[in-house]
């Protein structure tokens, strides 16, 4: 099963910038698109961008399009989310998974096709 973990949240203030980092093990061939996804404490857990693991394909939120930049790295098994621009309401713990969507949609549904999700990194922008 896949197992999943991410890091590079932190304290940051309004207009600042990180890069978070998730590390995949076990995926397979049948993998291949990545996700990250963001949530607050009572809401669902929110879709924020997608990519596939060659590169050639990326989704955005249209609340972070613009700001934040999804990219992969194959050899490393390894999805980065670089957010600039951070504004308070992207305070969330962030996570990543592996999805399945149709890129040529707008606002194409997003399928999670691991239920194993990591523990998460969290990212607070405050001043």
């Amino acid at each position: 099963q896949v197992q999943l973990t991410e890091s590079g949240g932190g304290l940051v203030q309004p207009g600042g910038s990180l890069r978070l980092s998730c590390v995949v093990f076990g995926r397979t061939s049948r993998d291949h698109t990545m996700g990250w996804f963001r949530q607050t404490p009572g809401k669902d857990r929110e879709f924020v961008a997608a990519i596939t693991w060659n590169g050639g394909s990326t989704k955005y939120a249209d609340s972070v399009k613009g700001r934040f930049t999804i990219s992969s790295d194959d050899p490393k098994n390894t999805v980065y989310l670089q957010m600039n621009m951070l504004k308070p309401e992207d305070t969330a713990v962030y996570y990543c998974n592996t999805v399945v969507l149709n890129f040529l949609l707008t606002k194409p549904d997003i399928g999670i096709t691991n239920t194993n999700w990591g523990q998460g990194t969290q990212v607070t922008v405050s001043s």
